[in-house]
């Protein structure tokens, strides 16, 4: 091929931005991916997207106040990330969104009701800010079908559910609208089938709609050809991308993109910037994440932040992979202890405080890695877990691996997972006297919005807390688990990556995990990842193009 203006490594969220905003303004585009699928983590997500502000949100009657957004992101961040960033990030993804929708027959939703993360924080919002992709027809991808990153889990026999799906099947065995909302999943499901359509939900639907635009776009893609070397000097940067069994050297008349995903599958890296216990296969993010692109940035010296960070999600490390625990911490009838038994947190707060929590309370002496989720007979009868059904019964494997107990007494569950039995008995007992009244003395848990909006709203006085009362009992392991790293390369307000002296790379931009993020140490709402790598592949391309925004 002629040389190209544009390489991009990696076709996640922000590598496919990347790459299609850079087509679009008349780049030559050359997209190379490490692994044999495309989609990377954008692919085993939730597939939402938190950009306040954008047209979809308006459309649907949405609050779309900009400057409650700036001061709400502003409050939350609390200086961790630039507010050039911030601002960047706010002013420019509803026009990044804008041209994403209009390159692919993909559509996206409000998720109405599905709040902000810190909806009682200045500039917050209860209702949400948050869009999903609607069910997307895989088949429009043709044979390139096969090459989509598979989700970390799947509800099997071609059952799409989506984000706004999931909050009401976790009450099927509770409240009408789960009832109604599995019968209306089934029919959409069956009707597809009928069609001869194949429904992809969450972030297949994300990922598959990105890709069917870089196709549309013609730009050229190298599958299984990991870049393994940069070079800058004064004629611009050099890339080396091992492809086809050679390794290639590009010269892009442009630069490059950054846009590999972090380094959650690297378990040197993991440990070398902490924090630990940690251990890379709790993570659910792409296998092919494992930190090259970060590397080879710090080998041109490129600044990196955050490193010690991720975008948590409390686990339960099964034999068959990590499973992430989300609205199972919210609903009544479950507490999260240490190894003395004792609570340490609201177990319903969003998932990356949960496991802050979990570190801030973890010493040798009293590990809260792993923590306990404690929840008894009548929590299990009436809601998921896991995936598992209400009533259903848990697989023999899950207790031969360590990650699930079962005792008929507090006491003897404490003995079976090397926890106080009468610790967690009396632990017990003060929660059931929260829960009898209503309020978590402890840790607030049920007031904010967001608690209520994984609870059970037929469960009075408060959605997110019942006693414990109903043996038998059971203990999940529950691991800081993750859907990706958080740290990576600084960039600035264009996603030029910055040495430590503040001067950018030349020719050098980096996007997604592959780059520290505009969200800090924080999360603002569903989609909070996503939205900031749609909006600096965007704004990287642009600039690459010389495209003011």
């Amino acid at each position: 091929m002629n040389e190209p203006d544009v390489v991009v490594a990696g076709t996640g969220a922000a590598g496919m931005m990347a790459a299609i905003t850079a087509a679009h303004h008349g780049l030559r585009v050359l997209l190379v991916e490490k692994d044999a699928h495309f989609g990377g983590s954008t692919a085993r997500s939730g597939g939402g997207v938190w950009i306040p502000g954008n047209t979809r949100l308006r459309a649907a009657g949405a609050d779309t106040d900009a400057e409650a957004a700036r001061t709400y992101l502003r409050h939350i961040v609390d200086g961790a990330s630039a507010p050039e960033l911030q601002d960047a990030y706010l002013r420019h993804g509803p026009a990044a969104l804008d041209l994403l929708l209009s390159q692919t027959p993909m559509r996206m939703n409000w998720v109405r009701g599905y709040s902000d993360y810190y909806p009682e924080a200045p500039g917050g919002r209860p209702e949400g800010r948050s869009i999903e992709p609607a069910p997307f027809d895989g088949r429009l991808l043709g044979e390139d079908r096969a090459l989509l990153n598979p989700p970390y889990m799947s509800a099997g026999l071609g059952i799409a559910i989506t984000q706004a799906d999931y909050r009401w099947l976790n009450l099927v065995a509770r409240h009408p609208r789960g009832l109604l909302t599995a019968l209306r999943v089934g029919a959409r499901s069956w009707f597809a089938k009928v069609r001869g359509r194949e429904p992809l939900t969450l972030g297949q639907a994300l990922a598959a709609g990105m890709w069917l635009a870089v196709r549309r776009a013609g730009i050229d893609v190298w599958l299984d050809s990991p870049i393994t070397g940069l070079e800058v000097d004064d004629a611009g940067v050099r890339v080396r991308v091992a492809h086809g069994g050679a390794e290639v050297t590009l010269r892009p008349g442009r630069g490059v993109v950054l846009a590999a995903g972090g380094f959650e599958r690297n378990q040197a890296m993991r440990e070398e910037f902490g924090p630990t216990p940690i251990n890379a296969e709790w993570s659910v993010g792409a296998t092919a994440n494992t930190g090259d692109a970060i590397a080879l940035g710090r080998a041109l010296g490129a600044e990196v932040a955050l490193m010690d960070d991720a975008w948590w999600a409390p686990s339960l490390p099964l034999p068959r992979g990590p499973v992430f625990l989300l609205a199972e911490r919210s609903l009544p009838g479950s507490l999260l202890v240490n190894a003395a038994g004792d609570r340490f947190t609201n177990e319903a707060a969003p998932y990356v405080d949960a496991v802050h929590a979990m570190y801030a309370a973890h010493t040798e002496e009293t590990p809260a890695v792993p923590a306990w989720l404690i929840f008894d007979q009548r929590y299990r009868d009436r809601y998921l877990f896991a995936g598992k059904g209400p009533r259903q019964g848990f697989s023999s494997k899950w207790y031969r691996s360590g990650a699930l107990h079962k005792a008929d007494t507090l006491e003897k569950l404490g003995a079976g997972i090397g926890v106080p039995g009468d610790a967690l008995a009396a632990t017990v007992a003060r929660f059931n006297t929260f829960a009898d009244a209503g309020v978590d003395a402890d840790y607030h848990r049920g007031e904010s919005a967001y608690d209520r909006y994984y609870g059970d709203p037929r469960n009075r006085p408060n959605p997110c807390l019942a006693a414990l009362v109903k043996p038998p009992f059971y203990a999940a392991r529950i691991v800081p688990g993750d859907l990706g790293t958080k740290g990576g390369l600084v960039t600035d307000e264009r996603a030029r990556v910055l040495r430590a002296d503040g001067t950018a790379i030349p020719g050098l931009y980096a996007a997604g995990n592959t780059s520290a993020l505009v969200m800090g140490r924080t999360y603002a709402g569903p989609g909070a990842t996503l939205g900031p790598a749609i909006t600096f592949g965007y704004l990287a391309a642009l600039d690459l193009a010389g495209v003011t925004p």
